[in-house]
Order: structure tokens, then C-alpha cells, then sequence
């Protein structure tokens, strides 16, 4: 995820699709970067690590809510010390589980699909509890009592899909109220556990683990005592002041553990010595450092002063389409150069309940020429000098054999059913009843116009974009102009990354416009986009809704075929529910001297592979 929040299938064609996850993140990169050394390992030493311009990490608690589900908070905070039920995106370039990784084994299914037994390694927390069957009750338990405020989910999905939960010693048995595939509930629901310590099982500080009953509440008690569960840890995970002398947050079962951390995002970790999986960490210090501006990062990096970055747009020297790296290497050869793709898709979202311009936006022909004006393929050179493709629906755009693209995506040379035209935008308009006045577009003849569109509403929304990045930056100023030109008034607004998504929530009717990144897919790794375009989904915070949408997104739950998918992603790629956007990959460099580092299409983070040579 450069700036973002945040389906595999039973039988022959589940095979065929974990084939296809093998491959369709890499775009260019064809497996695991060296790691050689081309020197002798030695044991220590302060890795550094650049964070994007203005987006620190802001919240531990693995439970989020929309405000707060982003990869900084999940993959750069709180995978390093939390782990996931399973473990996706390894030491690799693929976006597929590891389960050498997790501190369970591979789930088994059985009865039709309709039972599904999952064996926990018997991994130890840093306070000697035993990670096991009831950290994970305790964690499905939450779901069912704070589902509104958990931003992974979509209705209907886990744990609603679940009739039945029990758990003993490290064994945990799910009764399904139906058979699905078991490789998209792998991927897409039992992605979204992670398993809790019984000492965050409370109410109070210093209490007995456990004593907040959450573990074994109940449905007939309305999971009351969850409740007051959530509300303790959601307050204090909101106290970022006290994250390293927490006896909460200080309980960790992954590989590290917080040395210290500040909001501004300067945040150090140093190994868990009770680590129970492998490897083990061998750096003595993983340490993420913040920037303001790509400048500033760029900077860090010629001067020494990190060892992990990337090399902002401006600063690559132009390449040609066949290319995947630059053709030179602006840092020399004190630096290794890496691409950096992303599983998951670019876009702008749209808010379908502002009072204002929300009864504009549910309007398709209006949303068409919102695309129309996304001049793709031209913002893919000019601003980010070829280091982007198209990017025209839900399904992951590279590499462009990637099985998920449907014809949608791939009509028009890749450039999707709304190819770049704002004279189209213009024409689709005028004939809806709008009229040019003043240089924006005013609705004239509401009958044409839509339902909710009053005379006179004129074609104008606020746009708020994350700020730090200067292509990000530049973008957003081209599809301001681009839109001008169809008469499409677009008022773009640079806030932080942390405050466009905290804003951006179906919740908040005065937001318009937000263009914070793009959405990677995760925790929903196979993209049947259910937790973004469902209706009442968790990360739907523009509230769209389509039962048609509803409907094509259910059949790829359980259906063993490709083409069902594919009915999905051309009615997503023509329906907009998001206005779709260029999505760029990054050139990551990494010190010469320093090994193991992969950059997963996931974007996880896994330094205790790293080490350094002399």
C-alpha cells in the first residue's frame, strides 16, 4: 500500500487460482530478490526504515475501525508483534498465506466444506501465556459483539457465517451455516482473525487475564462483557503515550516488541527473545523513521542516513514500458534497487450520502464522466515518468496475463470502458440535462438530471488528497484540470494521510471526495472486493450499495469458477463504485550491505529475515 486503507477455489479451478496467486503480483518481478551476502553475516545492527510522507502509525490494537485501518497501523505496527491467525504475504514476491509463518496450521475442511478445524502450533506469548484455542474464540467473540467497528468485515461473513465455535487447548472447531470454498474462507475470513492474549481479557489495568469474560460470553448475553472488553482496549490503545510500559500492548507472540514509539511515527523495535517461530531476528534494532516529504526521504537516503527507502517519482530517470527497473541507478552503488508492486487497485471514493453532491454521484452517467476525465495512461508518464499502469477496475491490473482481469478492465488497450475523453464527459452531461454556466456544469432539467438533483446543483465537489508525496500531489492537480475541462468544478484539499481516512467514514456526511492511495487486498486477499463494495461492508466509507453488487459478490464466495468471477469485475470496472486512478509501483533501494529484504506485493514487513554483511 503506498498511502491506503488497507479467492481461491475448491476443486481443479482452486488449483488453477492458487497458480494463479503465485503470479499475479509480480508484474515484472519473477521471484524472491537475492540474499546473497557477498560478504560475511554478522549478528546486530540498527536497520532503518522510511515510512511514507506523513502517515505514522496511530493505533495497536489489531481490532480497527475504519477510521484507523490502514497498512501503516496493521503491516508497520502491528503485524511485527501481533500475528495473524495465518500469515500472508512471506518471504516472496506472491500474495499467498505461509503458513511456516503462522502460529496455526493449515485450516482442514471437512463435512461438504461446512466444518473447519484449525490446530494452533502452541506459539508462546512474551508473558508465558500459551497462544491457543481460546485467543482465538476471544478474538471471534469481539467480532460478533463490535462488528460496526471492525472495518475488515462485510455483512454476512465471518462470524455471521459461523453457527457454531468451540475451542479446546489448541483445537478450534467452526461449524459454517453453509459449504464455501475453502481457499476464500482461508483467504477472506479466517484471514481477518488474529489471535489475543488472555491478558487483554479485561476491563481495568492490572486486572487478572481473563477476568473481562469476553472469552467465554455469550449470544444470549448480547456479548455484554465483550463490549466493555472493547471499549477498555479501544481507549487504551488510544493512549500512544504509553504503548512501551503498557501491561497490555506489551504482550506480544511475534518477533518484536516496541522500544519506543511517538506518534510523529519515529518508532523502534527490538527482538521478542520468546519468540517462538522462525527465524529469529538477528538485526538488533528494526527502526522506522518518518518523513514529511518525499524530499526529505530522498535525501535520508543519498546521505546515508537509512538503509531501506524509496526513490521518489521525481527523482527516476524516465524508462520505457518494457522496462521494470530504472535504467540507471540514481543512489550508485551504495544502494540495491528493488520494484515494490501492490496487490490491489488505485481509486478516489466517492461519498454517495453528502447531502451536496451525493444524489450527483449516484447517478452512473455522472460517474462516467468522472472517469472519462482520469487521464491514466498520460499521469502514468508524465507524472510518475513510467512507474504506473492503468488501473480501470477491482481486479489486480498487473501483470497483464494476470487470469482476474476481466474483459472490462482490459478493453481499449487496457484503459478500461472509460478511456480518457473529456469531451465524452462533456457530452454525457449536456445530455442529462446539465449546461455549461460560468465554466461549470449546472443542472438544468432535474427530470434528465436524476433523482435527488435539484435545478440549478452545479457539478462541483471538494477533493481531499494525501499530502507529502509530490506525484501524489501532482495527480491530484492534473485530474483537477482534466475535470475542468468537462465542466466538472473538482476543489482539491491536501490534508495528512491519517486525516483523510479518519474523515473519510460512511458515518460522515460532510466529506465529498477522498484520494488517499489505494486498497490492498488485506485482509480480503482474493480480490472478490466484499469488504469495500458490500453493502454495510466495513471499508465501504462512501456507503455505495448496489444488490446487484450484492449479488455477483455472494456467487464468487462459494462458486469454483473464473468466469463467475469475472462477472463480478466487469460490473465493478462499469458500475464505479470508486472512480478508478493510475496505481504506480515503487523503486525501493536498500543498502548494499544489507540482505533479506523482499518487498511483498502485501506490503509486509519481515526484518527478521534482515541482516547485515561486513
Amino acid at each position: 500500500m503506498k498511502l491506503s486503507r488497507h479467492k481461491w477455489r475448491l476443486g481443479g479451478v482452486a488449483l488453477m487460482a492458487a497458480g494463479v496467486m503465485a503470479v499475479a503480483a509480480c508484474g515484472g518481478s519473477s521471484g524472491p530478490a537475492s540474499t546473497s551476502t557477498g560478504g560475511t553475516a554478522v549478528k546486530g545492527g540498527t536497520v532503518s526504515w522510511a515510512e511514507l510522507p506523513s502517515s505514522p502509525p496511530n493505533y495497536i490494537f489489531p481490532f480497527m475501525s475504519l477510521a484507523y485501518f490502514s497498512v501503516s497501523n496493521s503491516q508497520d505496527l502491528q503485524y511485527l508483534m501481533y500475528r495473524p491467525l495465518f500469515w500472508f504475504g512471506g518471504q516472496n514476491t506472491q500474495p499467498t498465506v505461509d503458513y511456516s509463518l503462522s502460529p496455526a496450521n493449515a485450516p482442514v475442511y471437512t463435512n461438504g466444506g461446512k466444518t473447519v478445524t484449525i490446530t494452533m502450533k502452541g506459539w508462546k506469548w512474551s508473558n508465558g501465556e500459551t497462544v491457543n484455542a481460546s485467543d482465538v474464540i476471544f478474538w471471534l467473540h469481539m467480532m460478533d459483539a463490535e462488528f460496526a467497528n471492525w472495518a475488515g468485515g462485510s455483512p454476512g461473513g465471518i462470524p455471521a457465517n459461523i453457527t457454531s465455535m468451540t475451542g479446546s487447548g489448541n483445537t478450534v472447531t467452526l461449524q459454517l451455516n453453509k459449504a464455501y470454498s475453502s481457499l476464500w474462507y482461508t483467504y477472506n475470513e479466517l484471514s481477518q482473525v488474529t489471535p489475543m492474549p488472555m491478558a487483554w481479557d479485561v476491563t481495568a489495568a492490572g486486572a487478572k487475564a481473563g477476568s473481562g469474560g469476553c472469552t467465554t460470553d455469550t449470544a444470549a448475553n448480547h456479548f455484554a462483557k465483550c463490549k466493555a472488553v472493547y471499549n477498555f482496549l479501544n481507549t487504551q490503545a488510544k493512549n500512544t503515550g504509553a504503548y512501551t510500559t503498557s501491561p497490555i500492548w506489551t504482550v506480544v507472540n511475534g518477533p518484536w516488541k516496541l522500544q519506543s514509539f511517538n506518534t510523529a511515527g519515529s518508532d523502534s523495535y527490538v527482538p521478542n527473545p520468546k519468540y517462538s517461530g522462525s527465524p529469529k531476528p538477528t538485526i538488533s534494532v528494526f527502526k522506522e523513521v518518518p518523513f514529511t516529504s518525499d524530499s526529505a526521504e530522498y535525501t535520508a537516503l543519498r546521505t546515508g542516513a537509512i538503509n531501506i527507502g524509496y526513490i521518489p517519482t521525481a527523482d527516476l530517470p524516465v524508462k520505457s514500458p518494457a522496462q521494470v527497473l530504472p535504467p540507471s541507478n540514481p543512489l550508485g552503488s551504495g544502494y540495491t534497487l528493488q520494484p515494490n508492486y501492490d496487490w490491489g487497485f488505485a481509486y478516489y471514493q466517492i461519498n454517495w450520502n453528502n447531502p451536496q453532491i451525493g444524489p450527483v454521484f449516484k447517478q452512473l452517467y455522472a460517474r462516467q464522466a468522472l472517469e472519462y476525465v482520469s487521464d491514466q495512461n498520460g499521469m502514468a508518464k508524465a507524472t510518475y515518468r513510467g512507474y504506473a499502469y492503468p488501473n480501470t477496475g477491482a481486479a489486480p491490473a498487473q501483470p497483464t496475463t494476470n487470469p482476474w482481469l476481466p474483459t472490462a478492465q482490459k478493453a481499449n488497450g487496457g484503459a478500461g470502458p472509460y478511456p480518457f475523453n473529456p469531451a465524452k464527459a462533456a457530452s454525457l452531461l449536456t445530455a442529462h440535462g446539465w449546461k455549461m454556466v460560468g465554466g461549470v456544469m449546472t443542472c438544468q432539467t432535474p427530470s434528465l438530471c436524476g433523482t435527488g438533483v435539484k435545478a440549478g446543483t452545479k457539478f462541483s465537489f471538494e477533493l481531499d488528497y494525501s499530502t507529502g508525496q509530490a506525484a501524489f500531489t501532482a495527480e491530484a492537480a492534473i485530474y483537477k484540470s482534466d475535470a475542468s475541462k468537462a465542466g466538472i468544478a473538482v476543489n482539491i484539499v491536501g490534508k495528512t494521510f491519517n486525516t483523510v481516512i479518519g474523515e473519510a467514514i460512511p458515518t460522515n456526511k460532510t466529506w465529498q471526495g477522498a484520494m488517499y492511495g489505494l486498497w490492498i487486498y488485506s485482509p480480503d486477499y482474493e480480490p472478490t472486493g466484499e469488504a469495500l463494495f458490500a453493502t454495510g461492508a466495513g471499508s465501504n466509507s462512501g456507503a455505495y450499495s448496489d444488490p446487484t453488487m450484492d449479488k455477483l459478490i455472494n456467487a464468487t464466495e462459494t462458486s469454483g469458477s473464473i468466469a463467475t468471477y469475472h462477472t463480478f469485475a466487469n460490473f465493478a470496472a462499469q458500475q464505479l463504485p470508486f472512480i478508478y486512478m493510475p496505481l504506480n509501483y515503487a523503486i525501493q533501494a536498500v543498502s548494499s550491505k544489507l540482505h533479506g529484504v523482499i518487498f511483498n506485493p502485501l506490503q509486509t514487513e519481515l526484518p527478521e529475515f534482515y541482516h547485515f554483511t561486513k
